[in-house]
């Protein structure tokens, strides 16, 4: 726990057998109260090894994509009774001992929402992010930022962390599967007037790190600019996707 708020750590997994045991340890347990690890339908052995671990594991039968394995980490949080919910990748991108720095910033009642970035401090060249993939977050940050009146350093990290307060207000269970979940749940938060607070992260890329293809990254900032325009006819009061709606809380979402 921390200040009293129970902490649930949630990866996110496929094919994540090579690195989740050092992304396990890293992770302080001293603050942890609940570690899940979703699985979506890996063919090597994540689920053998997280079992191996102690880790509570729930398993897709099938693979359903990025965005609906978020789902239902982030459920399955909510219904085990967390406060702060904490995604963290189990491919060792991230260092998992900021749990404590992101998780202490929601428990403070200051942020809804904390990103890890791997664009403050300047690390993410150096820690090996791919040339175009940088200049592409850049630039698809830059544009979000203008169209979403937000003044955040990027919007693509994989590092998260969540108050069961913010996941109860609205509908991100109506997101999309894939990858550009990430982006819709940002704008939702932006428009809801929701508190988002960044931490400088220093990330590993690797050959056991998990990455999408260039194929799938230009999809994923197509995505990333539609995401924005909703946004901002939404911001400007012209039209409102669904995307935007809040909801009423309910005893379901508890």
């Amino acid at each position: 726990m921390i200040n009293g708020k129970k902490v649930a750590v949630v990866m996110p997994a496929y094919r994540a057998a090579a690195t989740l045991e050092a992304t396990w340890h890293a992770i302080p347990a001293d603050v942890v109260d609940i570690a899940l690890l979703v699985d979506d339908a890996s063919d090597d052995d994540t689920v053998e090894v997280a079992r191996k671990l102690g880790i509570e594991v729930v398993v897709h039968p099938e693979n359903r994509g990025y965005g609906a394995n978020q789902k239902t980490c982030y459920s399955e949080a909510l219904s085990r009774g967390a406060d702060i919910v904490v995604m963290l990748h189990p491919d060792y991108q991230y260092d998992p001992r900021l749990i404590v720095s992101m998780g202490g910033m929601i428990a403070s009642g200051v942020y809804d929402v904390v990103i890890g970035s791997r664009i403050l401090g300047g690390g993410a060249l150096a820690g090996g992010m791919p040339w175009w993939k940088y200049l592409a977050n850049r630039a698809l940050t830059a544009f979000e930022n203008l169209l979403l009146g937000a003044k955040l350093s990027e919007y693509h990290t994989g590092y998260r962390a969540y108050s069961a307060d913010l996941l109860r207000s609205f509908n991100w269970q109506e997101n999309s599967d894939d990858f550009i979940f990430d982006n819709q749940f940002l704008a939702q938060a932006i428009a809801a007037g929701y508190d988002i607070g960044e931490i400088s992260v220093p990330t590993r890329y690797f050959d056991e790190a998990s990455s999408i293809n260039f194929p799938r990254s230009t999809k994923y900032g197509f995505g990333v600019l539609a995401v924005s325009l909703l946004g901002f006819a939404h911001r400007l009061g012209i039209y409102s996707h669904p995307l935007f709606h809040q909801k009423t809380p309910s005893s379901a979402d508890v």
